[in-house]
């Protein structure tokens, strides 16, 4: 149940670096939600992302809403507020931009995502934000929290995004799992048509690929925008390369280094990696870094023992990611699902080829002159895949790597495509949406009157 307080739910500010004495707001900054307030047709346009795929220890939409947010700052007047689930009911407010934790339980067997059930407290807190825009990452209750808001104000444009192929990812697999491949089957086809009907709700749908726009366009979404996402290519750089690093993970001279960044989990098939490593020849002294977090990083762990292999666990800053990217001579993975894949993006930046499957975005991704893609789940497959790139070495992969990424991956043509494109059509059609309401409202009335 809600936590409240004469009706408003208990969302208080917490200290920044613009606390006033004592660590405490100024009561400017504080806002608890509750009351409905006027929109003041002057003031700056409020942006407003509303997720649940939002994790304190990062991730590809962590990544996303951090660099959006960076460039409202940097290069626009607007204000942008984020909704998302935390360990309590919390607002946090810097400048221009806010965020509104909800209070809501952790994702069973997940350490890093919560589930933000509390559809009533979404649409509250929306309601005493009245945003212009609502961008929504889920697919699950939260996009209905937005399209109940829109409905008692239609002034507001909504932008859906689609972020995780889950017909594929949860649903098929689990009724695979469960009740055999057929049944599978028709749940994922079930689940795709019950996204189809949510997202021509939308004023804007985009994907993250050419690939996933047509299949919604064969689903009857139309006009389905794509959005590229981008790398930091400031920070993901070659220079970033140290042989310090090389030297403390036990990486011999002229040995390859692996890497793998992400979830250390069975969706994310960390183990095809570990077993693909494993199939090298003992003579290369190859070393394996695998980043991140998961499931399955204990077992891996163990599996590995007498192999160089390293699972320093989640890197949260950045620039020490750059660090492990660049100095390595492989980006792999076996990850089928990828919706877009920022990582594949960040190892391209600072000069890697990629080893990986011919599955969801890497087919995108990673064209024949920038790594090798093998069959899905196959790790024998991938051994000889990463074989093959490491002995073609002296090929300057580095070079066309990077430049392929600052051609068509850069932070700023995603914003630019976001804030250029996309939201002035989703503003766009809310207005002809309205125009179209206020006609048939004036039709409606003469017709009582008549």
């Amino acid at each position: 149940m809600d936590k409240t307080v004469e009706g408003r739910p208990l969302l208080t500010a917490v200290p920044t670096s613009e606390s006033g004495p004592g660590g405490v707001r100024s009561s400017d900054n504080t806002a608890p939600l509750g009351a409905t307030p006027r929109r003041d047709p002057a003031a700056p346009v409020t942006f407003c992302d509303l997720t649940q795929s939002y994790s304190a220890k990062g991730g590809g939409i962590r990544t996303y809403l951090t660099e959006k947010r960076r460039y409202i700052t940097e290069h626009t007047d607007a204000r942008h507020c984020l909704i998302v689930p935390g360990p309590e009911d919390k607002i946090t407010t810097e400048g221009r931009l806010t965020k509104v934790e909800i209070a809501s339980p952790q994702v069973p067997g997940s350490p890093n995502y919560r589930l933000l059930l509390r559809s009533r407290a979404v649409v509250r807190a929306l309601r005493e934000i009245q945003p212009d825009t609502i961008e929504s990452l889920d697919a699950y209750n939260l996009p209905w929290a937005a399209l109940h808001h829109r409905a008692h104000h239609p002034q507001t444009a909504l932008i859906a995004g689609y972020r995780t192929d889950f017909p594929k990812v949860y649903v098929e697999k689990f009724m695979t799992a469960k009740f055999g491949r057929t049944i599978g089957r028709i749940w994922k086809d079930w689940s795709y048509q019950y996204a189809a009907h949510l997202y021509r709700r939308f004023d804007v749908f985009y994907t993250l690929t050419g690939l996933a726009a047509e299949h919604f366009q064969s689903l009857g979404v139309h006009s389905v925008k794509v959005l590229p996402l981008g790398a930091d290519t400031d920070t993901f750089h070659p220079d970033k390369r140290s042989q310090e690093l090389r030297e403390s993970l036990g990486v011999p001279e002229n040995a390859p280094m692996l890497i793998y960044a992400g979830r250390i989990d069975k969706e994310k098939k960390a183990r095809v990696v570990v077993d693909a490593f494993k199939q090298l020849p003992k003579t290369w002294n190859a070393c394996l870094v695998m980043l991140g977090d998961g499931k399955e990083r204990e077992a891996l762990k163990r599996e590995c023992e007498g192999y160089n292999a390293h699972f320093p666990g989640f890197v949260a800053d950045r620039q020490n990611l750059a660090r492990y990217l660049a100095s390595s001579d492989i980006y792999v993975s076996a990850m089928e699902d990828e919706t877009f894949g920022i990582s594949l993006i960040e190892a391209q930046a600072t000069g890697l080829p990629i080893v990986g499957v011919r599955a969801g975005a890497m087919i995108d991704r990673v064209a024949p002159h920038l790594g090798r893609l093998g069959a899905p789940g196959d790790a024998d497959e991938m051994a000889a895949n990463i074989a093959a790139v490491w002995m073609d070495r002296l090929t300057p992969v580095a070079e066309r790597a990077r430049a392929h990424v600052l051609e068509n991956f850069t932070w700023r043509t995603t914003f630019d495509t976001l804030f250029n494109d996309i939201y002035p059509e989703a503003i766009t059609r809310r207005a002809r949406r309205e125009e179209i309401r206020s006609v048939n409202g004036r039709s409606s009335a003469r017709l009582r009157t008549g």
